[in-house]
């Protein structure tokens, strides 16, 4: 019987466990075995590992996360890890791995692949919904609901008490949850990574809108947006193994520029890692699931090296190398048509 492994690497988000799902199913379903690869790359460097069957994939479709944990392990930064990742590979008789994840899990398995360890399947994973090739990614659309939620929910306190409201939702080098949840629940300024905030902008679009009677207002902004005066965001030096910076901190620093420059009394909400948490939208739901069953569908025909993917409203499959070699930004066609609601 041929093996299958599977792993989920980097930031968890709703969905994950329907892909798993969908590959142990489809993967019975034409005789392999599955084998759940434990927290991301360092399951499989320390190989950590757990049979995938059918009983152990009941009942996790409408489930958030992933059974199968995860972690930010980069093999690629700590000496010896790839060659046991190598080791490891042959050890559990694995004749594919199917990869999921965002932007630094994918390019570890691209690098991988360059590395020897040829078959190889991705599928594509964030609530940021910044990786290239893909129109949506799985876990981007629970993210815009719930954010667009709390949205809804922040209206209302700040009419009450006729505040400014700023809401920091994640982000880091896209602005795809700001734009789209920030237009759904009617933001009234949109802040995102793709364009350096300029706090005179901000500030008159708010004054404006008090102008026009009205005592309140929403300001959305991705946790990465950054200000066009570089001295007023400070950031961890600590890196993790991706050479990120943790990030968090904009909206207090945003809230108090605003109320300092305007007047109005304002307040900050972070929403932090509940956009990624709970249960999956039906959207999410389904998507994981066509991903699953296309990866299982890529190994079946030997596709090594591709990345399942969703284009219009069909599962097609492209160049891994060529879906994590750049980021997928805010269409500004799209920002444009957020801004006409400014102020």
């Amino acid at each position: 019987m041929k093996k299958i492994g599977i792993l989920t690497g980097g930031g968890d988000c709703p969905g994950l466990n329907p892909v798993i799902r969908a590959v142990v199913r489809k993967g019975h379903n034409e005789g392999y075995e599955v084998i759940g690869i434990k927290n991301g790359w360092k399951g499989l460097v320390e190989n950590e590992t757990t049979k995938l069957d059918m009983r152990a994939v009941s009942g996790i479709l409408p489930r958030g996360g992933t059974i199968l944990g995860t972690s930010r392990t980069n093999p690629f930064k700590t000496e010896g890890s790839v060659d046991k990742v190598k080791a490891n590979f042959k050890t559990l008789e694995l004749d594919a791995l199917i990869a999921v994840g965002g932007e630094d899990t994918l390019g570890v398995a691209s690098k991988l692949i360059k590395e020897g360890i040829k078959n190889i399947v991705g599928v594509p994973k964030t609530i940021d919904n910044d990786l290239g090739c893909t129109d949506y990614t799985f876990g981007f659309d629970t993210a815009i609901n719930i954010a667009t939620e709390c949205i809804d929910r922040l209206h209302t306190t700040a009419e009450s008490h006729h505040r400014i409201i700023v809401a920091e939702v994640m982000g880091r080098h896209a602005g795809w949850i700001a734009t789209e949840a920030g237009i759904a629940g009617g933001a009234d300024v949109i802040l995102i990574p793709e364009v350096p905030i300029d706090l005179d902008e901000v500030c008159a679009a708010l004054k404006k809108r008090h102008q026009r009677g009205k005592t309140f207002s929403i300001v959305v902004v991705a946790e990465g947006a950054q200000f066009k005066d570089k001295g007023l965001v400070t950031q961890e030096a600590r890196l993790d193994q991706f050479g990120h910076v943790r990030l968090g901190g904009i909206g207090e620093i945003l809230g108090v520029e605003i109320e300092k420059r305007t007047g109005y009394e304002t307040r900050v909400s972070v929403l932090g890692h509940i956009q990624r948490g709970g249960t999956p939208t039906a959207f999410d739901r389904v998507l994981g699931t066509r991903f699953g069953v296309k990866a299982v569908e890529l190994v079946m025909k030997e596709k090594f090296g591709r990345m399942v993917a969703l284009s219009g409203n069909k599962i097609v499959d492209v160049a891994l190398s060529e879906a994590v070699s750049s980021l997928k930004t805010v269409d500004m066609d799209l920002y444009n048509i957020a801004k006409e609601f400014f102020g």
